[in-house]
């Protein structure tokens, strides 16, 4: 049965509503789906992202999220927001994010622990409650990749959240194939032994939906399928 993913969505709840509407339409609101995390961050409704999956969820929908480093930066502010707050520094996203939950005023005057009250305690049990992977007998669903060569039921959660290069320029097979974000690319791609799904999103580029089906990926589009090439 082929699963449905999302990569990073960086907080751009309209780009995620269209993606869900294709997803609907073309495999019906039973369909399982999986999210590859960073929910949150440099698009302008991270609180609407998060809410939208929470009601999805407890509406019945088969939708499965995985942690993001994002998501992990925005849930060290809340459990401590004095050092956390570094999460607002440049290009990062979290200014953005806070300003979603209406914490401009707390932020101006550098009220961290007021700013991080304005965020609903059940986004903050959500985002405790993430996993840092799916893994089904094809496929290993996480955020950021693996660590080659450490068996996927003993990676370290710091690498499925942000590992790039060691993971990318290895080209062994991994047992199953590996669907992830975080690494931005021109259009997702297939490499043989991974899928990275994000096509920058969180640069205000078109979110994108995939099907994932064994080894095999295609993008899901309005007119259908279209193979996931290398």
């Amino acid at each position: 049965m082929s699963i449905l993913a999302i990569p990073d969505i960086h907080g751009y709840r309209s780009e995620l509503d269209r993606v869900l509407a294709v997803a609907d339409a073309q495999r019906g609101p039973e369909a399982k789906i999986v999210f590859l995390g960073d929910l949150t961050d440099r698009g302008p409704d991270s609180r609407g992202v998060i809410q939208t999956i929470i009601e999805g969820i407890e509406a019945g929908r088969d939708w499965i999220v995985v942690r993001g480093n994002h998501d992990q930066m925005f849930l060290d502010f809340l459990r401590d927001p004095g050092p956390g707050a570094r999460w607002m520094n440049g290009n990062i996203g979290g200014t953005e994010t806070m300003i979603s939950y209406g914490a401009g005023e707390a932020m101006a005057q550098r009220a961290w622990r007021a700013a991080a009250d304005c965020v609903p305690e059940a986004h903050r049990d959500f985002l405790e409650s993430l996993p840092f992977y799916h893994e089904t007998d094809a496929q290993f669903f996480v955020h950021a990749g693996i660590r080659p060569g450490v068996p996927l039921g003993a990676q370290d959660e710091h690498d499925l959240l942000w590992i790039r290069d060691e993971f990318h320029e290895d080209g062994r097979d991994h047992g199953k194939l590996i669907v992830h974000g975080h690494t931005p690319v021109e259009r997702p791609r297939h490499y043989g032994n991974r899928v990275n799904l994000d096509a920058g999103a969180g640069f205000g580029r078109p979110l994108c939906l995939a099907e994932i089906d064994g080894r095999d990926a295609w993008l899901l589009t309005g007119a259908g399928r279209v193979p996931l090439e290398p």
